[in-house]
């Protein structure tokens, strides 16, 4: 279905803050939060959105419920200081600072207002300046409350869901690569660089058109991926590709397009299903 006018202007105000450029004529629809009921296609529609949230936490915490990950918080000595949260927000990569100042706006006197100026200090390093030794258990606390994890919702929502939807519409691809493009927001983050989602999507569209330009879904699915593979060997913390090769390519190998259950998949030698 079509945007409304404002929807349609936020939608290419995202992609425009990926640094990308949409076709002539995208497929856009409107997007959905998580007990949306007017969304009736794609990774907007709720159930496949609890969907993509079950296989990113498969990845990212071992575990299909995502809803027990609000309060996760670890140093998993990838460079990037803390990880926490539902997607993995990152003491060194501006999201959890940017979710913590939402949060603060919310409820200014929440137990993690007090580490907003150390966050701000260790962003863009690994350093934990400042926030030892109080601030998992600070987030811990605030995990506790309905505000810090709607904040998270949002924030999931505001830099990684909506646009890699909107990227994902504009290129012409359905719900799987939809959930492609999202994970690997979630993983590589919204930069140009390289090792970035848009430095993996322009390698990508080098290899392959995408669905808008006339290309098959499919074939240019697989340049993404190889794309997004070659990035992750990259980087020693991100080198086990399994969350790509026995899992996303798994789906696309059986053409699987819409993402429909049920699904079988591995990551890091895991085993997980959904029916």
């Amino acid at each position: 279905m079509s945007l409304l006018p404002a929807k349609a202007a936020s939608r290419r105000l995202l992609l425009t803050a990926l640094g990308v450029s949409l076709p002539a004529a995208p497929v856009l629809v409107d997007q959905a939060a998580d007990a949306a009921t007017t969304a009736d296609t794609g990774l907007d529609e709720p159930a496949k959105k609890d969907i993509a949230m079950r296989l990113v936490s498969s990845a990212e915490n071992s575990s299909l419920d995502w809803e027990e990950q609000y309060a996760y918080i670890e140093d998993i000595d990838d460079g990037r200081g803390y990880t926490g949260g539902i997607v993995g927000f990152c003491s060194g990569t501006s999201d959890m600072l940017a979710l913590v100042e939402l949060y603060t706006e919310r409820v200014p006197g929440n137990p993690l207002a007090g580490c907003l100026t150390a966050l701000r200090a260790v962003n863009g390093t690994d350093s934990h300046d400042g926030l030892d030794p109080g601030f998992p258990a600070a987030w811990r606390e605030a995990a506790a409350t309905g505000a810090f994890r709607a904040a998270q919702r949002d924030e999931r929502d505001r830099v990684y869901f909506s646009p890699a939807l909107a990227r994902a519409e504009a290129d012409g691809l359905g719900t799987l690569g939809q959930f492609v493009y999202y994970d690997a927001l979630v993983m590589h983050g919204p930069g140009t660089d390289a090792l970035s989602f848009g430095g993996i999507l322009e390698r990508a569209l080098l290899q392959a058109a995408s669905p808008a330009q006339g290309g098959d879904e499919t074939e240019y699915l697989h340049a993404f991926l190889d794309a997004r593979v070659w990035a992750m060997e990259q980087e020693e913390a991100h080198s086990d590709v399994s969350r790509v090769e026995t899992a996303q390519r798994v789906f696309l190998a059986a053409g699987n397009l819409d993402l429909e259950l049920p699904l079988d998949w591995q990551v890091y030698g895991d085993s997980y299903s959904l029916s």
